[in-house]
Formats: structure tokens, sequence, C-alpha cells
């Protein structure tokens, strides 16, 4: 007969040897908890995704939104990735399938986004976006002498002229709609077909270069390149200010309160609003967005933007 203290010894051991295989299996009541709190590993955690329209050179992007995509991820506790988009069409339709969350756009792809999108809202823009103007440039060979009076457009008439992007707001839908104010017949009234030449800073170029003779564009893109030295104005030169009206802000998906929770979207903007000047990392990229600060807006300030979208065949 087997003694009582062998059997202790025996079942003792069996259970030594079974310590080892408990110790490194993950623990079931804690993933429990975890999941019923909503507590996630960071490698689980879905990334937020940020884009923005290419209106500019792609490296000034590339280095501006990476560094807001750091702000952001640590100001909101999620990843967040910086996904760039070849063209302003590209990130309308990124936004509009679900591959960008947070987008920068103009005002008029903030609107074509966003009724694509249903639930998606405008949420923050600039301090200088509730007043935004575009700027007509003319290479100085053209003799063309800056003016303020829109009915003095007509002195384009006759000229090469290209516009930024062809769903640019600021370098060609705000153009067009005060050219045609002014009584301009963009099919008729221009030497040879209007161009798009993708963005600002490529405007800047081919008109300085005598490609075209006049071009339209973003204001603060042209200021922030001549105070870079980046333009020779001695080639060309700014020959109309347009007048005021709504542009660039941020557009944010619903779908990212689903994801990550109640209330989500509300603190992205309080995120973006915080960006604080004071801050020498953030007044970094206050700078490189060539504002002060961003202020929250609605959909409802682009209900114009719309209009004249509509009015031009931009909107359907």
């Amino acid at each position: 007969m087997v003694s009582i203290r062998r059997l202790w010894i025996a079942g003792a051991s069996s259970l030594l040897l079974l310590l080892p295989l408990g110790a490194c299996a993950p623990s079931a009541p804690e993933q429990g908890a975890a999941g019923e709190s909503g507590a996630t590993t960071e490698q689980s955690v879905i990334p937020l995704t940020a884009g923005a329209i290419p209106d500019q050179d792609p490296e000034e992007l590339q280095r501006l939104y990476t560094k807001l995509a750091d702000y952001l991820e640590a100001e909101l506790g999620v990843p967040v990735e910086y996904k760039p988009v070849t063209d302003y069409a590209a990130a309308v339709t990124a936004f509009r399938v679900g591959d960008l969350d947070l987008v920068w756009f103009g005002g008029l792809t903030g609107v074509q986004a966003r009724l694509q999108v249903p639930g998606a809202q405008a949420i923050a823009q600039r301090d200088i976006d509730e007043q935004f103007h575009s700027v007509f440039i003319a290479n100085t060979a053209t003799g063309l002498k800056e003016f303020t009076d829109a009915q003095d457009l007509a002195q384009i008439k006759g000229r090469t002229l290209t516009f930024g992007s062809e769903s640019s707001t600021s370098g060609r839908l705000m153009p067009q709609y005060f050219m045609e104010e002014a009584g301009i017949d963009i099919a008729q009234d221009f030497k040879g077909e209007v161009g798009f030449s993708g963005n600002h800073d490529t405007t800047i170029k081919l008109v300085e270069a005598g490609t075209y003779e006049v071009g339209a564009l973003n204001e603060q893109v042209w200021r922030d390149r001549v105070s870079e030295g980046a333009v020779d104005t001695s080639k060309v030169a700014v020959i109309w200010r347009t007048p005021p009206y709504y542009d660039y802000h941020w557009v944010i998906s619903p779908e990212v309160d689903e994801r990550y929770g109640e209330g989500f979207a509300e603190k992205v903007q309080a995120a973006l609003m915080a960006l604080d000047p004071a801050v020498p990392e953030q007044k970094e990229i206050l700078d490189l967005f060539g504002a002060e600060r961003f202020i929250a807006t609605s959909n409802d300030n682009y209900a114009e933007i719309e209009a004249v979208g509509r009015k031009i065949g931009k909107i359907q």
C-alpha cells in the first residue's frame, strides 16, 4: 500500500511542474477587467489618421504635419499618424472612405468632404481663416500695377492666367468668383486656356518665370515665401487683394467618437485650440501654419463657399 506521505509528495511535485506553465499563461480575469474598463495596449489602438490638402511644397507639409501629429498624440493619448495625399480630390476621397479621420481642408474641399460624410464637423480654423484673402500676382514684365478696385481686374483680360489646384478655395474658387463678379469670362477672356498649377508655390514659380503672366493664390503662402526670401520680387508682384472670406479649417469624422469614446472630437478641437505660442515647440507648429492660434468654427461658416462652389459647378 502506498503511504499517505508518498501521495502528498507526488501531488506536490505535480503542482510544482505546472506552476511555470501557469506563470507564462495570461491571466483571464485581468484581461476581462481591462476589457471592461476600456483600457487597451498601445498596439491595439487604431491610430487617428490626419491629412491635409497638398497646397504647398510636400517637404514643407511633411515637416508641419509630423510635428502636429506628435503634439496631438501626446495630448490625446492615442497614436496619431500623418498620411500625405497626392491632390485635393484625393484628400476628399480619403476622408469619405475612412482612410483619413482628421483633415486640414480648404473652404471648398471641406464643404465637399462634409457633404459626403454625414455627421462630419468643421471644428477649428486659424485666426486668419475667418477673414482670408487671395492675391493676384503678375510678372513685372507685363507692366501691370497694383489696384484696389475689383473692376480693374479687366486689365488682366488677354493675358495668360494660372490658378492653383482646380479645387483650391484661395487659388481658384474665390478668385474665379470675384473675376466673374467683375464681368470676366474665364473661358473667353484670356490668352489660351487658363492653367492649373496644382499648388500655391508652383503658381508663384510659374508667374515669376513668365510661363504665365498672371496667377491667383493664397495670400498667406505669398507672404510667407516673400518673408523667406524665396520670391524674386523684381520679377513678380501682387496686383490685387480680394475681399475677405472663410477658408481653411479642420474637419473631423463622426467615426472618431465611436472608436475612441463619446466626446473625442471635442478633445481634438480643444487640443488644437490649446496650441500655445508661448511654448516654443507649439509656436513652431503655429508659425508653420502661419497662425497666432486656432479658434473654433462650425459648418455654418462655409455656407457662402458652398453657394459659390455650386454656382461655378464644383459642387453638384
